[in-house]
């Protein structure tokens, strides 16, 4: 008796709670303006460089939802997101660093960090976005909230000597890994306590890193050389990391040829036990072996890659190329390692984005102002989006992925 009694009197109140609610989910509908509500996993962006916008899409729908504009310098922007997915930091070249929320579709905070910015990263907490900066040198670290400034880190190498950062990577743990330009040095923050920041530092770990990388799983940190052949490679996992250097032959080789446009390591292609990566000034994709990092094959293609990247099962890894051949996308199959298709999905390709499982990829045309979706599978193009000089897409589902 006293159970049923008992029962009845939790339904009874989670009918009140229930009760309760409804007015606010009415009143949460009308906010939205009788919009049905979606989640963000299913949304990405797409970066306007000429005009300062970011426009908001619809990966499944492959539609264009709304475009957010203010966001001042974006000739060399990048993205990341919350770990929701909500919203969108975008680092912009004229050092400021915008908030954007993709379910209202607005921009919600912006402050101008530095003089100069080329891109960021957020804390695998989430909880924390950090700038890495050309002017003046160093990283800063916000709060992901409020974009109130957390910890300043001065990339001084030496007595009133400040080096241009480049190559910024979350890694677990609140720790971020970055590489001084200038200095020929790599540092690894903790910011596990923001006011009292820890910095390891790695010194001659070659000349003037470009950019860097971080494997999938958080063990390596890579950074490409522009001075010298070679990149540089610290095995994170290691309770005393060193510094080792890995293909020496990446890089200009001893006949130098004209770089038109530096490769993103960044777009690194991680497919299976291989890594197929960008050869520096050639026509030429390198296949190198994750476990060894040696060199095991090279693949001829169109022109001067800049962007590798793999289609989230591996089976292809698409590239794209620097000037003169900047209208072209190659498809590489993996298994057999021989390019498979060759693409001109418009002028001034610029970067690639794959959906979430791979059934499509997004290319941005900047020169003719439009993004092409493409399928894997089939190669169809199945939808264009007009877009005032698009160059770097994101989807959200980079929220759940280190190093991006």
């Amino acid at each position: 008796m006293n159970q049923a009694l008992g029962s009845n009197a939790i339904v009874r109140r989670s009918l009140l709670v229930a009760l309760g609610a409804a007015p606010l989910l009415l009143s949460g509908c009308a906010a939205l303006g009788g919009v049905e509500p979606e989640g963000s996993g299913d949304l990405g962006v797409v970066v306007e460089r000429a005009s300062g916008k970011l426009a908001i899409v619809n990966t499944s729908r492959r539609e264009l939802l709304a475009e957010v504009g203010g966001l001042g310098d974006l000739s060399h922007a990048s993205v990341v997101f919350s770990r929701d997915g909500r919203h969108a930091y975008v680092f912009g070249r004229d050092g400021g660093l915008s908030k954007v929320d993709l379910l209202q579709r607005r921009l919600v905070a912006r402050v101008m960090q530095a003089g100069n910015s080329i891109g960021g990263a957020i804390s695998a907490d989430g909880q924390l976005v950090a700038a890495q900066n050309y002017q003046p040198g160093g990283v800063k670290v916000f709060d992901a909230r409020t974009l109130a400034l957390v910890a300043d880190l001065p990339a001084e190498y030496a007595p009133g000597k400040l080096s241009r950062v480049v190559g910024l990577v979350d890694l677990p743990g609140r720790r971020f890994a970055y590489s001084l330009f200038d200095a020929d040095e790599i540092w690894v923050a903790d910011l596990s306590d923001v006011r009292q920041p820890q910095i390891q530092k790695f010194k001659g770990i070659g000349k003037s890193p470009y950019d860097a990388l971080v494997t999938p799983d958080g063990r390596h940190y890579i950074a490409g050389l522009f001075g010298e052949d070679g990149l540089a490679l610290i095995d994170l996992w290691q309770p005393q990391p060193v510094v080792r250097r890995i293909l020496g032959g990446y890089g200009r080789g001893q006949q130098p040829l004209p770089v038109y446009k530096m490769p993103h390591l960044r777009g690194w292609a991680v497919a299976g036990r291989h890594a197929y990566l960008p050869a520096i000034g050639r026509h030429e994709v390198l296949v190198v072996d994750t476990q060894s990092w040696q060199e095991v094959g090279r693949i001829p293609v169109a022109g001067q890659p800049v962007f590798v990247m793999a289609r989230p099962d591996g089976r292809q890894v698409w590239v794209n190329f620097s000037v003169p051949d900047y209208d072209r996308v190659q498809v590489i199959d993996t298994p057999s390692q021989q390019v498979v298709a060759t693409l001109t999905p418009g002028k001034a390709v610029l970067h690639m984005e794959f959906t979430p499982r791979g059934e499509a990829v997004w290319i941005s045309s900047r020169d003719d102002n439009r993004v092409s979706v493409i399928d894997t599978q089939t190669l169809q193009t199945l939808a264009r989006i007009e877009l005032d000089a698009p160059s770097g897409i994101f989807f959200t589902s980079r929220a759940a992925r280190l190093g991006f």
